[in-house]
């Protein structure tokens, strides 16, 4: 490590002369930005928010950046409330006047246009407002070009303005014209998905809203249950990009008990159904995988197994049939722990612990060794409602001392007589220090918190720290940096150390930051220790640190 207790002066030979070159640029450009905590006389000051990522702000590196004045305006301009841009400063001008403006505006701007004219036709008449949203739905689905990351916003911001113009124009009139239009709507997620980038998850959260917005359609409108029952059974079959997961559970106080059970039969017919399989001369290769060739045939088969399956699970939460779900999964898939755990919190929720606490203990781990939360809150909450609080209380230690979970820390010492979750709490802590996982004992202790040990952790530990890891050392540098400034320093020296010996010429600029940070802690370090100091030290193919 450069940033070792041999000290910064051995650096040189690990780091380019171009590299240190940009950071010290980045060095002098952060000391020209650094900004003093100074409020300004007669008002309030906050920070402007922290980040823990380096692709944003000077964040990650616990430098002090500007200050945002909370002061109200006092500049004494009689007009400045009357020039506010607001609904009621804008009344004053007038409708003529706000026409003309409106014009203006959306000349050139094609989704201002539209908002405009759904407001025209929804001022005439609900069925108006429908017909132009199943004009626009009409088009949004005619569409053809690549929407990607950059242009996703227009999009995402059309498909908003048409939700809302139904749950707010139609709906409260016509809740039947709504809910057919809402369907309308969800049909536009594969052609929508098909053309467009949605890493962000920003669409398909917005066919999602729409689907829990057809269960409340449904319960106005309320349509025949065994026709509701075929268009939800319908929509489950062109589900591919997972808009309609929830459907059955928004739609079940609409269905009803005869419509749900109009549904499982739907259902149970399809899964009595299989995909036909062509003649072998005719099958369609689309994938290839470790088997060998995967044919079109094949996938639709398991795809239509598959939504059967979980469709039947949906409609047995639906009904509160517990077994009819656990039929859904074959005995060896109980057995996974998440299986496992899922079946359980429904066997809890209807009281029936024992065979909770059955399905728990018969899961089965790999070799792995790994347990999800899943899995142990499962088992906690049987153990509690079986009334065998010990072996719950114990399980909950063991369960801490794996994974440094604060949740399960807490509830143990919640549950410990006055005096001794002092001692058990003390127990934590040092466990916590020797854990074997440095990240996962710091962030434990910032989570608690406790900075006193996360400060004596990186202390006393400081060269298992990973700098690759800015997601748990910014937050450290941050909140150790008042109380704890040599601590912080290493949390900093760590990344910087970690960004020049691997290149990342994407972090020199976050680099350089640290490095100004770090000196500006140097100053509240009175003992450096057995550690370098900042000042004077030198790398061999750079000017300096300071």
């Amino acid at each position: 490590m450069i940033f070792g207790m041999a000290g910064f002066a051995g650096c040189g030979c690990l780091h380019s002369a171009q590299a240190w070159a940009t950071v010290n640029e980045h060095v002098e450009i952060a000391k020209k930005n650094e900004v003093l905590r100074v409020s300004a006389q007669g008002g309030s000051t906050r920070w402007r928010g922290k980040t823990t990522s380096p692709s944003n702000h000077v964040a990650g590196s616990g430098t002090r950046v500007a200050l945002i004045s909370c002061r109200p305006n006092d500049t004494g301009d009689p007009m400045a409330s009357k020039t506010t841009l607001n609904a009621k400063n804008l009344e004053t001008l007038g409708a003529e006047r706000l026409a003309q403006l409106l014009i203006e505006i959306s000349t050139g701007n094609a989704a201002a246009k539209r908002k405009l004219r759904l407001a025209l036709a929804g001022a005439q008449s609900p069925g108006e407002a429908a017909r132009e949203i199943r004009k626009r739905l009409t088009s949004i689905a005619r569409a053809r070009s690549f929407v990607t990351w950059k242009n996703r916003k227009a999009l995402v911001e059309d498909l908003e303005a048409q939700r809302r113009a139904i749950l707010e124009q139609v709906a409260p009139a016509d809740p039947d014209e709504a809910l057919a239009l809402m369907w309308r709507f969800m049909a536009l997620a594969t052609p929508v998905f098909e053309r467009c980038d949605d890493s962000s998850g920003t669409i398909i959260a917005l066919f999602h809203q729409a689907c829990a917005d057809l269960g409340a359609l449904a319960r106005a409108a309320r349509p025949a249950p065994e026709a509701l029952a075929r268009q939800v059974l319908d929509a489950l079959q062109d589900n591919d990009y997972s808009q309609y997961d929830e459907l059955i559970a928004h739609m079940a106080p609409a269905l009803g008990p005869e419509g749900l059970a109009h549904l499982k039969a739907l259902v149970e017919e399809l899964g009595r159904t299989p995909v036909p399989v062509p003649p072998k001369e005719e099958w369609e290769q689309v994938a290839r995988g470790t088997g060998g060739p995967r044919y079109a045939h094949e996938i639709a088969e398991r795809e239509r197994q598959s939504m059967v399956r979980m469709a039947l699970q949906d409609i047995a939460d639906a009904q509160g049939d517990v077994d009819g779900f656990i039929a859904q999964y074959e005995p060896a898939t109980r057995r996974v722990p998440t299986i496992a755990a899922e079946i359980a919190q429904r066997l809890l929720d209807a009281g029936r612990a024992e065979d909770a606490l059955g399905f728990v203990e018969r899961a089965e781990f790999g070799k792995g060794g790994w347990i999800p939360e899943e899995w142990t809150e499962a088992r906690l909450a049987a153990l509690e409602a079986l009334g065998r609080s010990g072996e719950a209380q114990a399980f909950r230690w063991e369960s801490f001392k794996r994974t440094l979970s604060v949740e399960h820390l807490r509830a143990y010492l919640k549950r410990l007589p006055d005096f001794d979750d002092i001692e058990a709490e003390e127990r934590a802590m040092a466990h916590a220090m020797s854990h074997p996982d440095l990240l996962a004992a710091l962030e434990f202790f910032l989570d608690w918190p406790a900075l006193d040990h996360a400060a004596e952790l990186l202390l006393s530990r400081h060269a298992e720290i990973d700098g690759d890891h800015y997601e748990y050392l910014v937050p450290a540098a941050e909140a150790l940096a008042e109380r704890h400034p040599l601590a912080a320093t290493l949390a900093l020296r760590a990344m910087i150390d970690f960004t020049l010996n691997a290149a990342r010429s994407k972090r020199y600029r976050y680099a350089a930051e640290h490095l100004a940070e770090c000196a500006r802690l140097a100053r509240e370090i009175p003992n450096f220790g057995a550690f370098e100091t900042h000042d004077g030290k030198r790398c061999a193919d750079h000017t300096g640190w300071a």
